[in-house]
């Protein structure tokens, strides 16, 4: 248990450690590590991950990484893997805030956030592009899809009643459609 644990640990701080740019851009090092590499989660089970951590509180990274390590080891995955992937924001930015004064003012280093926030715009269109083409595999996926970015963009909703609204249409037409008593059926 406790090799499982550190391997918690260790998985989460590399994923911590060189991951920047938020939840949205850990997705496809988070894809890579838990689903093709460790086979921790699939691909259904880190979208659903991320779907829940839209509607809770807290950063969506913290809220997969806590998901992970409580589906492997319980509580005690939980807390080492959120460990894990906190661990190293908090050891750079300790660091950072210890000599920012000194920082802001360098060229280079405002030329390299440059650069991480234009890397950090690629990873993110990767992750939303893969996320989309994942998750919308019905016509009404593709109108959901229109009408939350609608929402969204021009009505300026939050996100948590964009994403309430979508499960609730989605419940909705697995009700309607005679999908949702199919698979009690199946499963009952």
């Amino acid at each position: 248990m406790i090799k499982e644990l550190l391997d918690l640990f260790i998985t989460f701080f590399k994923i911590g450690a060189v991951t920047f740019g938020g939840g949205y851009a850990m997705l496809p090092i988070l894809e890579r590590d838990l689903v093709d590499k460790k086979q921790w989660a699939t691909s259904e089970d880190l979208m659903d991950y991320y779907a829940i951590s839209q509607v809770t509180p807290g950063v969506i990274a913290v809220n997969v990484s806590t998901f992970i390590g409580y589906r492997r080891r319980g509580v005690a995955g939980s807390i080492c893997a959120t460990a894990g992937l906190v661990s190293p924001s908090i050891i750079i930015i300790t660091i950072i805030a210890l000599f920012i004064s000194n920082f802001e003012d360098i060229l280079w280093v405002q030329k390299a956030l440059r650069g991480i926030n234009v890397a950090v715009a690629a990873l993110l269109t990767y992750a939303v592009f893969n996320f989309a083409k994942k998750s919308i595999k019905k016509w009404w996926g593709v109108i959901f899809y229109l009408l939350a970015f609608a929402a969204i963009k021009f009505l300026k909703l939050p996100s948590v009643v964009v994403v309430l609204a979508a499960a609730l249409g989605g419940i909705a037409i697995a009700y309607f459609s005679g999908s949702l008593k199919k698979e009690e059926e199946k499963h009952g």
